[in-house]
């Protein structure tokens, strides 16, 4: 039977909505389940780019999209936007010590360091390689802050700090306090490196300010990287030889060995003044071949053509791959589902595109995307964005689903990060009308905004959200929701465990689509334009898109 919310969540806050409110019968909650379900079985074999569970994963997405009504969206015609990308991976074993003055280390890639390359090469070797220690490794002129001064990096490893320099400073500094920003990402701090000729790099995991265990660095850095193709100078320019992490135990015995207090030397990086500290005693022996190759992978776009405004555009994304198959873990299992990050998110795309198919036309264009390689970097939103199918200009707003819940209804709804955009109180509004409430990003310091697919879209300019769950649950308020949340991150995120279950509660899930359909469906038919706010990164480049639009 569908029923547009469950019981449980249909008297928050005194407010009752019925399941004739929507088309088609309304948001199905055992519709997200299934899908969910079906997304995140050992058929679909973790849904990784380029595989066979990629295959399956975009037949099921066309066939889905198809049965609504709903018209291809993608290129030529069809339902796909083939994304081209190149596929580098390890080539059997990588081997590594380091030479210190209290002896050699073996290290055990996986376990004491992760290591990687995207440079165009057939193997990487790197002999007795010296460190050195560049505190968070961030050049950030309009804040007065460069950690590497004049140090030269070639032929030598960058060791780094994770996050930036106000995540554990006492006060907020030159940064934005506990709120990461695009510099405390690993994304940055591999791009700057590379621009300063650096051998290679290793960033210090510490959970806290990485925002996730080394379960999570150990499942992304012994899968297979992605990159966009690039011409030979311009990937050897764009990426190091060598990259990875480092535990933080080996970190603290790396200082120690040069008689030097890791925590001293946090505390002074976390100052504008930090010069970079060579860590000489310790040399870097490394080496490993690597596997390259070309491949498509595809984004997945239905669309719903709009009436008197077609030629503007509403998207609702969320992307469809998780982590594949990798090393097994304590249970022997490899398959890496990626039931809740982001089957979820898929599914309610899904859902939308079969309820407003339903229901009357809207007057701007509407797309469904899902989009490929987020997990390697938000790569297919990327390759959207430099190769839009509706132009970046007259798309009204972008609407990105990531991780919603299975644990059942909550007060309130999310987005992730602080955007600074009027996306942000449209989204509070729309849930004051069904009884609920708006939570600000509860974890401002792990960057959440820059970690989801509508970035992509927002340095553009597109005023972009991620749509989250809140943590105020019904039953045990925020106390609850945050413990559910803190365990997901610590145990299951990435791993073989994020994994659908027949005690799968859809309550919370239908609720929160339910509010992405009332903010889409005010999006579509409005004549309105989402703006950024002041103080934000975007607005410059969106002003000058409408002023040329107009």
């Amino acid at each position: 039977m569908r029923v547009l919310l469950l019981s449980s969540c249909l008297f928050v806050g005194g407010l009752a909505h019925a399941a004739n409110d929507l088309p088609g019968g309304g948001i199905d909650p055992q519709a997200l389940s299934r899908h969910v379900r079906i997304l995140a079985s050992d058929e679909f074999e973790g849904r990784a780019p380029a595989t066979e569970g990629e295959e399956r994963t975009v037949q099921y997405l066309i066939e889905q999209f198809r049965s609504y009504g709903l018209q291809p969206g993608g290129v030529d015609g069809s339902w796909v936007q083939p994304v081209p990308l190149v596929r580098a991976q390890l080539d059997g074993t990588a081997t590594a010590s380091l030479s210190l003055k209290g002896g050699k280390r073996v290290l055990v890639n996986g376990e004491d360091v992760t290591l990687q390359s995207l440079q165009p090469r057939d193997s990487v070797a790197v002999d007795d390689v010296p460190l050195v220690f560049v505190g968070y490794g961030i050049d950030a002129p309009e804040r007065n802050w460069n950690d590497y001064k004049d140090v030269d990096l070639r032929g030598k490893i960058a060791v780094m700090l994770i996050n930036d320099a106000d995540f554990e400073a006492d006060a907020p500094g030159a940064f934005d306090g506990k709120a990461v920003t695009y510099y405390g990402r690993w994304t940055y701090k591999f791009e700057e490196a590379a621009r300063r000729g650096a051998t290679g790099v290793l960033i210090v995991h510490e959970t806290a300010p990485a925002a996730y265990g080394w379960a999570t660095v150990k499942s992304s850095g012994t899968s297979p990287l992605f990159d966009i193709q690039r011409s030979q100078d311009e990937a050897m320019a764009q990426h190091t030889p060598l990259r990875g992490w480092m535990q933080r135990s080996l970190a603290e015995a790396i200082f120690s060995d040069a008689g030097l207090d890791f925590d001293a030397e946090k505390r002074r990086a976390m100052r504008a003044d930090f010069t970079p500290v060579a860590l000489d005693n310790a040399r870097l022996t490394a080496a490993f071949k690597l596997k390259r190759e070309e491949v498509v992978t595809r984004n997945v776009v239905a669309k719903l053509p709009g009436g008197a405004h077609a030629d503007e555009a509403v998207i609702f994304s969320a992307h469809w791959d998780a982590f594949g198959i990798g090393q097994p873990d304590a249970k022997g299992d490899r398959i890496r589902r990626g039931a809740i990050d982001n089957a979820t998110g898929v599914a309610t795309v899904l859902e939308l595109g079969r309820v407003f198919a339903a229901g009357p036309q809207p007057q701007r264009t509407l797309y469904f995307v899902a989009l490929t390689a987020e997990e390697k970097g938000l790569l297919g939103a990327s390759y959207y964005a430099a190769h839009p199918l509706a132009p970046l200009d007259k798309t009204a707003a972008v609407l990105n689903i990531e991780m919603f819940s299975p644990d059942g209804a909550t007060r309130d709804i999310a987005s992730w990060g602080k955007g600074r955009v009027s996306l942000e109180g449209d989204l509070e509004r729309v849930a004051k009308a069904r009884g609920r409430s708006y939570s600000p990003d509860p974890n401002l310091e792990a960057g959440f905004f820059y970690r989801a697919d509508h970035f992509a879209f927002a340095r553009l300019g597109v005023p972009a959200i991620t749509v989250g769950p809140g943590l105020d649950k019904l039953d045990g308020g925020v106390e609850a929701g945050r413990a559910l949340r803190e365990k997901y991150f610590a145990d299951c995120y990435h791993q073989a465990c994020d994994a659908w279950t027949p005690t799968w509660d859809p309550a919370g899930h239908a609720a929160d689509t339910l509010l992405v359909y009332d903010l889409g469906a005010e999006l579509a038919n409005s004549r309105t334009w989402p703006r950024w706010e002041d103080g934000s990164e975007f607005r410059k480049t969106r002003d000058a898109s409408e002023s040329a639009r107009r």
